[in-house]
């Protein structure tokens, strides 16, 4: 029998996880889902966590877009698909080469800084303030997005630098991301299989992980759709923020150790 579904610290770190990256991907959160490879990373390794992940966050998409079928903003999408497909590519080439490590700590430095910039024009301009399209901007950040999200599952923070600002609807924005990471996760799925992260022990574990990941997803859509934006943008905010000094800790100590 597969050792790893014996292990209670498997289920103990596991489970939390698939209903936060659930939650997340029905809207809710935003940047609490990025702790799902961290927190399944205190009893695997980060690269069987992000294999085990990636086939639920797909059944996750697609619940995800279902529920937001039909809201979206197609120019963030235009604008920054392009630039993820690429940024995917740039992972997939340099797998051997970059650590999960490196990625956390530089995703968390970008997330914190743009969590202070949104703080510095609060203070500024106001709760009202709002950024317009920029399509560099958007292929720039849709790079970064793409190859974090190749290599630990962390492209929330870079597709959010570019589009929280924008201050769309809340189900607006979460009908964008929906779409924007179902082709994300579904074009890395050739290159792990490439690289051969999905072996039985890692496909067994998704499958005995699955049944959670609709309902979660279902209640984190549940959510937004009740949360007004003057609460829906703070929040999100502040958990950006926290995810951000995590990710920052946990790159520096893989760095260093």
């Amino acid at each position: 029998m597969n050792a790893l579904l014996t292990d209670p610290w498997f289920y103990a770190a596991a489970v939390p996880a698939v209903i936060l990256v659930g939650l997340s991907k029905g809207g809710f959160g935003g940047a609490v889902g990025f702790v799902g490879v961290p927190l399944m990373a205190l009893v695997m390794s980060p690269v069987q966590a992000a294999a085990i992940l990636l086939p639920i966050l797909c059944l996750m998409d697609i619940v995800s877009v279902w529920t937001w079928r039909g809201i979206y903003d197609r120019s963030v999408l235009v604008s920054m698909m392009p630039g993820a497909i690429v940024g995917i590519g740039a992972g997939w080439l340099t797998a051997a080469l970059v650590t999960a490590g490196m990625v956390r700590l530089i995703v968390g430095a970008v997330a914190f800084v743009f969590v202070l910039r949104w703080i510095y024009q609060q203070l500024r301009h106001g709760s009202g303030h709002s950024a317009s399209h920029n399509r560099i901007a958007a292929a720039f950040w849709g790079v970064v997005s793409g190859f974090t999200s190749f290599v630990a599952h962390v492209g929330g923070p870079p597709f959010q630098v570019y589009a929280l600002p924008l201050r769309l609807d809340p189900k607006v924005l979460s009908g964008t991301a929906a779409i924007f990471f179902a082709v994300t996760n579904a074009v890395k799925l050739v290159p792990y299989f490439a690289l051969g992260q999905f072996d039985a022990t890692n496909l067994t574990a998704s499958l005995v992980l699955m049944p959670i990941a609709p309902l979660a997803t279902l209640a984190g859509a549940w959510l937004v759709r009740r949360m007004r934006p003057e609460i829906f943008y703070p929040f999100t905010y502040c958990t950006v923020a926290l995810i951000a000094v995590k990710l920052i800790y946990d790159g520096v100590l893989d760095i260093l150790y």
